[in-house]
């Protein structure tokens, strides 16, 4: 390129006036590039490219030189970078200007020497930016000599190190991570030598001789490292002492940044390199670093474990998984369970997740997960059973790590793991077996983590998955008496036999996995199981049989293997038997499989099997669901013809497994009640009326006292559940909640306890019988055996009190728990009735659901308003809404039904009328009007006259006429009385729990009930009860008017007899209007005006004939009511409406413009001090001037008004009402000041001899009492003297104000 001064044409004087006189555009963007909005200054700075690029001049670009390298060295911080990124760009943009002279300018400018002292931080921050500009142009490393001279500027900059910190030292070491290895040695070497000489001295040196070897290895060789400081390697055993000292300090530095530092993850991969590795490891890191309990060193050693995996070799890996890091690591992760510690395991899971990322070898993968997982706090592993990391695991290392987990769990091997216990857990160490307790805690998690990988989004095949869940169920219920290659989990004998407590630990997690296989998505790569995959079926193998079913195949083959294994509790006869009849069952159901009854099939086979599996869990509990399963199944799929029903016959199979789904849900197990709502909504289609009333009695609130036997079944699962998992953290925070709450509930029980009067009559006759009462006048007293026997019988009467005051707390917080329990079980029988809703809306069974949960709606909004119970109402509330009367599908074959369906709608509107709360009304309401839905979308066999049709020009306009008009099965005549009865009474009682709402849906949803109900809403415009009640007519006669269905079913002349009534009535209504003082009467008058507005537009744009005169005459009385003009929104209402009868608002006049004087009032004055015009010889000297008296006004009025005597005030001045009292002088103070009279003050007129009379006197007043003032000021503290004098100039400017004024004044009074 050519050089700056021949680009346009040879060099140029600089002339920055030249550029400043071109505009503000290219100057603006200087400010721009300094504003803190970091997308301000990238677009400021592609701008002023663009411009000098496009159109610049030779002064515009030196120029901006200057510009840029002066706001390198900013005061706000924001505007450093952005100058030194701008300046990069131009650099980078224009090559022809040369770097070192940009760099003396940087230097000249912000010269470190020269600078004031405090202005030396802006200076050194000002050659650090330039230096990082000309870095970031790419262009230093190509420039010898700048890069020369860079370098030992940041040489010179790492002196500040109070300003710049180490950021000239991370600079230097990212330029020489950029420079090329002949630079470096050519001409860098000779520069830095006394730097990487003196390394071992901070660790900023040591960071650059670290990035020097191993980005020159061919120029640093052991040669030359040991001339510079006499060792050809840094890690040795000499220098071990030194390293730790300097990891220390870098540690200390990097606190607040919580990172690891450079100079640490340097020195880890020289290590490395010179294959000292495990020196540096166990001497520097392990037993130095760790000698200093420092907190910042320890999280720097964690942070060198997780950045050192990606590093490491296997066994490398093994030693430092096995160290004194990874053990202080847990006992942090132990000791920081509250929640103001600082936790670094989210970090550590980082490092991890990001090593099993990159790492492709299995091993190594392995590798990790055992260390991680050995290492243990009494046995239970630091790290969750629900680890995430596991995700990243290659399918080799994933299966390999699962045969592990098998492994421990069957042959614990505490030696390997890295075992720790805290100070508080030595301390409370009792004479238990320690070893057992460890075993017990270990394989708890191991049981867990086996599960939480089935539940993993990590790549798994199903045999692991079958492999996992075989080793869970098989440990869970089963013992091996000896080997068999026919059931591999025989091969492998544990060390530890598993007792009770674990078998039971082992089958709780069991059924959790169990959930979770009922939930997981189809696994494989096959073409089966992606098209099942594409259906969305979960639950199911790539064959499409259950996961439940392979389960109970392989527990059938354990049981026929007696030989080999026993069961945990053995099977009876009878559950033997039970077991086997279930087997066949499902075998016969999977062979008739028929489309037609598929669903039926497949919820027999998962609810036969889920009873199967539960026999090894609760036998006794499953026996009697189980047979009544097996015999309900038989009848079901029964090919006999079905009989005639009688009074004695059984019942249906559909109720029998309703009532096995109700029985199942009373157990407290997220997968059973996921298996019966999936197992009832397959067997919906055949619910009868009957097995749907058994569901509605569970609901009923009247009936729960017929729930106990289920509250029982709750009670005795929920026992057995808390013995066996009494050691799940969740469930002991659960625990104690509950045991404070009952703490609670006993104290309160003991404050509102009553006296009984039993028990004092006892004490009493106890008392008595010791003659202890004192009633004798006998001095003699008890001896010691009648006082015993007295302190005996006592504390037997107090012990029987005790007995019974606990046994009623007892007996209450029975009833407490059983209320929970039940209600907890309603919301499980409302999932029922929510899928009964979705699956079946067509059913003519749903109209029997909408009673009884408009009961439980009500029932809950009337009992207490605890938290079940809200929850309960919510949710009850939610399907009756969504699921019921929303639905967009609902019953089509109603024909049968026309007459029950009319009484229904009957009954819930008169309940809804009946009732006093309106949020329950609302609920009755609402249902009446789905059943108004369906009764019209349904086609009645008879005909029915059909309604007028509209004529053919409207038929055109609107082709949905006659669908919005149709009525189907609704009998409208019918219909029409009970919303008039309703409509009416809303309108004419005083307390209605109906809602306009209400009847605005029911016109906007059912537009053929508007016709029938209008007259109503018009008659009510005047005859409404209240006002309230007239404004609700009003304002759903404005809603229904406008509807286009409400005119189609309406000849010409009907739809203005229509509107003429309306106005009418309106007008009617506006003559009794009142003062408006009232909220009601606004209101009223506010919805009369927008109807009005409707009306009268209609009128006009239909140019109907509607005599509007007497309208007229009531409009223009009613704007002579005070309330219009007061409110804004009456007063725009009322202006609407005028419009139309072409009237025009007028238009407010302006008032006068108050004088300038006033506009701007006078600062208040500082007290103690004398203005200018206040003193003697300037109040002569105006006087002398001016020398004429005040005239008096034409009105006769005086033109500056005399001041009352004090104390001559009337009541009414004291309260500043009148003109005369202070609050009305200082308001017009202005305009007598002026000279102007001041209209109506009422006093007369005064000559001018008095006035200036009185005016003396009024100034010698006021100066004693300035002089008062100044004698009080003289004895106020300095600090406030000294304030009144810094604030003397203004008073006197304020002066002199004040004497212009008064010459004004005075010059008026003259002419």
């Amino acid at each position: 390129m050519a050089e700056p001064g021949a680009r346009r044409g040879g060099a140029v004087p600089a002339d920055p006036r030249g550029v400043l006189r071109k505009g503000r555009a290219f100057l603006d963007l200087f400010w721009d590039i300094a504003k803190p909005e970091q997308d301000v200054r990238l677009e400021a700075t592609e701008n002023l490219l663009r411009h000098l690029r496009d159109g610049g001049e030779d002064e515009e670009l030196k120029y901006a030189l200057k510009r840029l390298v002066e706001g390198l060295g900013a005061t706000r911080e924001a505007a450093r970078p952005g100058f030194s990124l701008a300046l990069a760009q131009v650099l980078q943009a224009f090559e022809e200007i040369p770097l070192c002279s940009v760099l003396e300018q940087i230097k000249e400018k912000h010269n470190l020497e020269k600078v004031k002292k405090k202005l030396v931080r802006n200076a050194a921050f000002g050659n650090f930016f330039g230096v990082m500009a000309l870095f970031q142009s790419g262009r230093l490393v190509k420039d010898q000599k700048a890069l020369l001279e860079s370098i030992q500027l940041l040489q010179q900059l790492a002196h500040h190190q109070t300003h710049l910190r180490d950021l000239p030292r991370k600079t230097l070491v990212d330029i020489l991570s950029e420079v090329p290895e002949t630079v470096f040695e050519e001409v860098l070497f000779g520069i830095l030598q006394a730097d990487l000489t003196s390394a071992f001295k901070s660790p900023e040196n040591l960071h650059l001789l670290l990035v020097g070897m191993q980005k020159f290895p061919g120029v640093l060789k052991p040669k030359k490292l040991k001339k510079l400081f006499g060792s050809p390697t840094i890690v040795n055993e000499e220098n071990i002492p030194r390293l730790v000292e300097l990891l220390e300090s870098a540690a200390k530095s990097e606190k607040k940044d919580k990172k690891l530092p450079s100079v640490g993850l340097d020195l880890l991969q020289v290590s490395l390199k010179e294959g000292a590795f495990e020196l540096f490891w166990n001497e520097a890191v392990e037993n130095g670093l760790f000698n200093e309990k420092s907190g910042p060193v320890g999280y720097m050693c964690y942070r060198l474990l997780g950045s050192a995996l990606p590093l490491l070799s296997l066994d490398q890996l093994q030693m430092v998984l096995k160290g004194r890091v990874m053990q202080h690591y847990g006992e942090h992760v132990v000791t920081t369970q509250l929640p103001d510690r600082f936790k670094f395991a989210p970090e550590m899971e980082a490092y991890v997740d990001k090593f099993l990322t990159s790492c492709d070898d299995p091993e190594r993968q392995l590798a990790v997960m055992i260390g991680f997982s050995t290492l243990t706090n009494q046995g239970y592993p630091v790290v969750p059973s629900v680890w995430r990391v596991v995700r990243h695991l290659q399918p080799v290392a994933l299966q390999k790590y699962v045969e592990w987990l098998k492994d421990m769990f069957l042959k614990p091997d505490l030696d390997c793991c890295l075992d720790f216990s805290t100070n508080r857990q030595k301390q409370n160490q009792e004479n238990k077996n320690i070893a057992q307790h460890k075993i017990a805690r270990l394989r708890k998690w191991i049981i867990h983590r086996l599960m939480s990988i089935v539940e993993s989004p990590v790549k798994k095949e199903e045999s692991l998955v079958m492999d996992i869940s075989r080793f869970c169920f098989f440990h869970a219920f089963f013992e091996t008496k000896k080997k068999t290659s026919q059931i591999p989990e025989t091969n492998a004998l544990i060390s530890e036999p598993l007792d009770e407590q674990a078998h039971s630990l082992a089958a709780n997690y069991f059924f959790g996995l169990l959930q979770t296989l009922n939930t997981l998505t189809v696994l494989g790569d096959t073409t089966e199981a992606a098209a099942l995959r594409e259906k969305h079926i979960h639950g199911v193998t790539a064959d499409g049989k259950l996961w439940i079913f392979h389960l109970v195949e392989y527990a059938s083959e354990l049981l026929s293997s007696e030989k080999y294994v026993k069961a945990v509790k053995p099977f009876t006869k009878e559950q033997r038997d039970a077991w086997e009849r279930t087997l066949q069952s499902v075998k016969n159901l999977q062979k008739k499989k028929s489309k037609s009854d598929s669903a039926k099939h497949f919820a027999f086979q998962q609810l036969l099997l889920l009873m199967a599996i539960h026999l090894f869990k609760n036998p006794s509990e499953t026996m009697d669901l189980l047979s009544d399963l097996l015999n309900c199944t038989e009848r079901a799929f029964s090919k006999e013809p079905k009989k005639k029903k009688t009074e004695n016959t059984e019942p249906e199979w559909v109720e029998v497994i309703v009532e096995i789904l109700l029985s199942l849900l009373a157990q407290p197990s997220l997968l059973i009640r996921r298996i019966s709502n999936s197992v009832f909504g397959r067997i919906c289609p055949n619910l009868t009326k009957k097995g749907l009333q058994l569901i509605l009695d569970v609901l009923d609130p009247y009936q729960d006292q017929d729930e106990e036997s289920a509250v029982v079944v709750v009670e005795e699962s929920e026992k057995k559940i808390k013995s066996a998992q009494d050691t799940d953290d969740d469930e002991s925070e659960d625990s104690s909640d509950d045991g404070d709450t009952e703490e609670e509930n006993d104290s309160e029980d003991e404050k509102n306890e009553e006296v009984d009067e039993d028990f004092r009559s006892q004490l009493i006759n106890v008392l008595q019988a010791g003659n202890a009462l004192g009633e004798d006048d006998s001095d003699e007293e008890l001896d010691d055996e009648a006082m015993m026997a007295l302190d005996k019988n006592i504390s037997a009467l107090f012990a029987e009190q005790q007995k019974r005051i606990q046994a009623k707390k007892d007996e209450k917080d029975r009833i407490r728990k059983e209320k929970i329990l039940r209600r907890d079980f309603k919301i499980k029988v409302l999932d029922l009735v929510e899928v009964f809703l979705s699956k079946q809306p067509e059913n003519p069974l749903v109209f029997d659901i909408i009673e009884p949960l408009l009961q439980v709606i009500e029932q809950c909004m009337s009992s207490d308003a605890d938290k079940q119970e809200v929850d309960f109402l919510q949710k009850t509330a939610h399907i009756f809404t969504n699921s019921l009367c929303r639905a967009k599908q609902y019953c089509k074959r109603v024909d049968v039904l026309q007459d029950d369906l009319h009484t229904f709608v009957e009954r819930l509107v008169k309940k809804a009328c009946k009732h006093t709360d309106s949020s329950v009304a609302l609920y009755y309401f609402s249902a009446s009007l789905y059943l108004l839905k369906v009764l019209r979308g349904n086609v009645s066999d008879k005909s029915p006259a059909p309604p007028v049709p509209p004529s053919k020009k409207q038929t055109n306009t609107i082709p949905q006429a006659c669908q919005l008009l149709s009525t189907g099965c609704l009998d409208v005549e019918r219909v029409t009385l009970i919303y008039q009865q309703a409509l009416t009474q809303f309108l004419s009682k005083r307390n209605s729990a109906l809602t306009s709402s209400m009847f605005l849906d029911l016109f906007t949803r059912f537009p053929i009930m508007c016709k029938p109900l209008i007259d109503i809403l018009v008659k009510s415009i005047t005859a409404g009860a209240r006002e309230h009640q007239q404004a609700q007519a009003c304002l759903l006669l404005q809603k229904v008017l406008p509807l286009r269905e409400l005119k189609l079913s309406t000849t010409k002349e009907e739809w203005e007899e229509l509107i003429r009534e309306s106005i009418s009535q309106v007008t009617e209504s506006l003559k009794v209007a009142d003062k408006l003082r009232v909220k009601a009467e606004k209101e009223k008058v506010a919805r009369s005006l927008e109807l009005l507005n409707f009306l009268l537009k209609t009128v006009t744009q239909q140019k109907l004939h509607v005599e509007l005169m007497e309208l007229d005459k009531v409009l223009v009385a009613l704007s002579q009511q005070e309330g219009i003009g007061k409110s804004a929104r009456l007063d725009s209402l009322y202006w609407n409406v005028m419009r139309w009868l072409n009237y025009t608002k007028p238009k407010k006049e302006k008032t006068a413009n108050k004088p300038v004087q006033e506009a701007e009032p006078l600062k208040r004055k500082k007290k103690g001090f004398l203005p200018e015009t206040k003193k003697r010889k300037n109040r002569k000297k105006a006087v002398r001037e001016n020398g004429a008296a005040p005239v008096a006004s034409e009105d006769g009025d005086s033109a500056a008004p005399e001041e009352q005597p004090l104390g001559t005030e009337t009541p009414e001045q004291k309260d500043n009402r009148l003109p005369g009292s202070k609050k009305h002088r200082k308001k017009n103070r202005g305009v007598r000041e002026n000279g102007v009279a001041v209209e109506g003050s009422g006093n007369g007129a005064v000559n001018g001899g008095d006035a200036v009379a009185e005016k003396k006197r009024k100034k010698k007043r006021n100066r004693k009492r300035k002089g008062d003032v100044g004698n009080e000021a003289e004895q106020i503290p300095a600090a406030k003297k000294a304030k009144g004098d810094v604030n003397q100039e203004t008073q006197q400017k304020q002066g002199k104000a004040k004497k212009k004024r008064k010459e004004k004044k005075s010059a008026v009074l003259q002419e």
